[in-house]
């Protein structure tokens, strides 16, 4: 039986009390791709950060499971350990921690107390085929944490950081946003050539990358809960007609 994440009846508010999210229902099975789109302010990004037990919200009403476990309550690290990733819209730089070290320490941490761990030369191995699909040269791991690194390298450090720890559900918030033609291409085919099964949610304004990572299901999200969900061609119809309709 496929790995199943769940959102049923979602209620949030930020911690001063600004509910944002109201009655959010939504479901992925690990191997599907769903995409979400809405306008401003709907709540996409505060659906993701909610997923991921984000300290900023606080959840009201409820619950989020993951292969039948209720996960509501789970700090990030837990959630994340049981195969839940974000991909940040707004990835911060964390100086002076070596982007290497902090990713083989992340695989590392995920592995059973029997299995043996990534040393630095494995660790280079692996990734660096990884890191060259998506663009970057190897000597990426050498630098700190999205320090000095462009809007786009920093949305490729999040597609090489989810190539790497291959999560069972991962949640992309706008990962088109800030890139150009060809870093859009490069994460893209990363995502499409991934060698483990997935449950992806791509959250986007944009259909641009929805013609190379083709979602089996759109959802709109507006005033904090999905109000029209669809098949691919929704996106389309989103494109040439906006979202009032769905208001």
């Amino acid at each position: 039986m496929n790995n199943k994440l769940t959102v049923k009846n979602l209620y949030a508010q930020t911690i001063k009390g600004k509910e944002i999210l109201k009655g959010l229902n939504f479901s992925i099975d690990q191997g599907e791709i769903h995409a979400i789109m809405g306008p401003n302010g709907g709540g996409k990004s505060t659906f993701a950060q909610v997923l991921m037990g984000h300290p900023g919200y606080v959840v009201t009403k409820g619950q989020i499971k993951l292969n039948n476990k209720d996960i509501t309550t789970l700090k990030p690290d837990e959630r994340a350990k049981l195969g839940l990733f974000l991909g940040f819209q707004y990835p911060i730089e964390v100086a002076g921690v070596n982007f290497g070290n902090f990713l083989r320490t992340a695989i590392n941490e995920q592995k059973k107390a029997k299995e043996k761990k990534l040393s630095p030369i494995a660790f280079r191995n692996q990734i660096e085929p990884v890191a060259k699909q998506i663009g970057f040269n190897e000597e990426i791991v050498k630098r700190s944490l999205n320090e000095g690194f462009s809007g786009g390298e920093k949305k490729k450090a999040e597609i090489l950081q989810l190539a790497a720890l291959k999560p069972k559900f991962a949640v992309l918030d706008e990962p088109d946003s800030g890139l150009d033609v060809d870093s859009l291409r490069h994460i893209s085919v990363a995502i499409n050539k991934l060698d483990f099964s997935l449950g992806l949610v791509l959250i986007t304004h944009y259909q641009r990358i929805l013609h190379y990572i083709k979602p089996q299901f759109v959802h709109v999200i507006a005033g904090g809960k999905i109000v029209k969900s669809g098949g691919s061609s929704l996106a389309q119809k989103i494109e040439e007609e906006g979202y009032k309709k769905f208001i």
